[in-house]
């Protein structure tokens, strides 16, 4: 009975962690992209676009992600079909390394506009911002399309699961695979570009010219960008550690393994909804434009009230012409 009754607890638990995720990362990632379609800059700066695609791939995460795989730790098997199954899988890892690989773009769109602010200007336009994102994009596809066929849905002892379908060598080199290429690399070329980046601002550059308003937007801009690339690190950092750690050390299968990976998986999956927080407490563009949206919305609420009022007014007390002619009559 008290082992019943801590599963009990414990989905409920799981339940709760993934339903807050699911919650805040619809309403913060809707927020930031209707703020970046609202300011009328999305298409003129480049920063702005990235984070766009970065707002994109974190939403589609959370709508097509995180309510299945809350599921496969609440229920007892795979209820979603064999279709599912892969599909699912196949959008976690496309959107994760649409993340990353966007995250080390906006580095380098970063760097480039610190430190070479002049001679970068040509390099930095929308249309090769759109460019690098359709590369971004294309990448994380040829990257995550093997996971179409990697997971599959089987019977084990009467029991649907969504497990790895393929034989543990393959397996072994595919999850490498992605911790070399889906966050080893990207992470070292974003800790060489923001070294790089914040070693210019604070070291090679003069105190006077410091002062310039746009020196000090690049740096606010940077600031925040280093913050959510910090956050994507440190959030996907335990997943990849206990994969390898199955791989490579000693990870029993038991009560407290199982939690671990519950809880990488969860650590991860947030990630998804910190970023509009991110902006939000870092930017004070943001900050107006979400105040902006928020008020548009109340400003309809308020319209679409006296509307209704009105219209109930008129049906109730009919305009007097009306009445003087159904008098005459």
């Amino acid at each position: 009975k008290t082992n019943l009754d801590s599963l009990r607890s414990e989905s409920v638990l799981i339940s709760v962690g993934f339903s807050l995720i699911f919650l805040l990362g619809i309403a913060g990632n809707s927020l930031v992209l209707a703020v970046l379609c609202r300011n009328g800059q999305m298409s003129t700066k480049t920063t702005n676009m990235f984070i766009f695609s970065l707002g994109v791939a974190d939403l589609c995460f959370i709508v097509f992600c995180v309510p299945f795989q809350a599921t496969i730790y609440t229920l007892d098997q795979w209820v979603f079909g064999p279709v599912l199954c892969r599909v699912v899988h196949f959008i976690i890892f496309l959107t994760m390394y649409a993340s990353i690989f966007t995250l080390t773009a906006v580095s380098l769109d970063r760097y480039l506009a610190i430190c070479y602010p002049l001679r970068s200007r040509q390099m930095r336009t929308p249309k090769n911002a759109l460019i690098s994102i359709c590369l971004v994009w294309s990448l994380a596809l040829v990257f995550s399309t093997p996971y179409l066929s990697y997971f599959s849905q089987m019977d084990l002892d009467g029991t649907l699961l969504c497990i790895p379908a393929w034989e543990p060598r393959p397996r072994f080199i595919m999850d490498l695979w992605t911790f070399i290429f889906g966050y080893l690399i990207p992470v070292l070329v974003l800790s060489l570009t923001y070294a790089r980046t914040i070693r210019y601002l604070w070291t090679s550059v003069d105190p006077v010219k410091d002062k310039s308003e746009s020196r000090r937007s690049k740096r606010k801009v940077t600031k925040m960008i280093l913050i959510v690339a910090a956050l994507f690190c440190l959030c996907w950092l335990p997943h990849h550690l206990v994969i390898l750690c199955m791989w490579f050390g000693q990870f029993p299968l038991n009560h407290t393994t199982y939690a671990l990976r519950i809880l990488s998986h969860l650590v991860a999956y947030a990630n998804s909804c910190l970023n509009p927080i991110v902006y939000a407490l870092v930017s004070k563009h943001f900050r107006k434009g979400f105040q902006k949206v928020f008020s548009c919305s109340r400003t309809r609420r308020e319209e679409n009230r006296v509307h209704v009022i009105q219209a109930v007014n008129t049906a109730i007390f009919p305009p007097i012409s009306f009445l003087l002619l159904n008098y005459e009559h």
